[in-house]
């Protein structure tokens, strides 16, 4: 349940320009390029192939183009920043929010800081400490959006897995009294994204394994999840 606003839509770990072609019709809010280690990883270079093929999608619907970090230096950031013209970093590691507001101060783009949950099915011993809800506050001033994630041990997300969204509510209530929109990633697929958006207020999605077959992005999977996103 979203208000009147539409919900925003990210896919994530894009790596080919076709693909960005096939879904240029499609109103897509966001594309995520991973930067960090991961099977969908991008160099800068090929980044900004990708980012011309963005801006190939007519104006109205023509998405962002968001890079996906984890716990970067703002050395490259700056590198990468200079070879492929980001509109949104997205900050998936350990970063404080002062680190955020160097990075918001730096590169004067939308900033997105990711919250790993461990799955809803497991406990890892290894998931990093998250923030309280009450604690996401401090991010109010240099971040424009929240997005929770399930925890992958290896990549920090990605996991293909949902966490317990009971958390959801605190957390949209917490962001928006600091300013901030609240996305939710980890798990969605075209059969569960509707019952999400039927259940929680929230300001976007993000998907990524959930929308490949056998590890390769689907422009069908891609289209049906964007139709259960807008209610079709």
């Amino acid at each position: 349940m979203t208000g009147n606003a539409p919900t925003a839509i990210k896919i994530c770990g894009l790596q080919t320009e076709q693909v960005i072609r096939d879904i240029q019709s499609l109103p897509i809010t966001y594309i995520g390029l991973v930067f960090a280690p991961s099977r969908r990883q991008v160099t800068a270079q090929q980044a900004a192939k990708l980012i011309r093929a963005v801006k190939e999608s007519p104006e109205p619907l023509r998405p962002k183009a968001a890079g996906v970090f984890v716990n970067p230096t703002l050395e490259l950031l700056e590198q990468t920043m200079e070879e492929a013209q980001l509109d949104v970093i997205q900050l998936h590691g350990q970063e404080s929010p002062a680190f955020c507001t160097q990075v918001q101060q730096r590169f004067g783009v939308d900033i997105f800081k990711a919250i790993s949950f461990s799955a809803a099915s497991a406990c890892s011993a290894s998931e990093p400490v998250r923030p309280a809800a009450w604690q996401v506050a401090e991010y109010g001033n240099s971040v424009s959006a929240l997005l929770l994630d399930t925890h992958d041990p290896v990549h920090g997300g990605g996991s293909g897995k949902t966490f317990s969204w009971e958390v959801i509510p605190e957390f949209y209530e917490q962001a928006h009294q600091a300013g901030m929109k609240l996305f939710i990633a980890g798990g969605l697929n075209p059969e569960n994204v509707s019952r999400l958006l039927d259940t929680y207020d929230l300001d976007g999605v993000d998907i990524s394994s959930g929308v490949e077959t056998d590890g390769v992005k689907d422009v069908n999977k891609i289209k049906q999840f964007v139709r259960r996103v807008i209610g079709l």
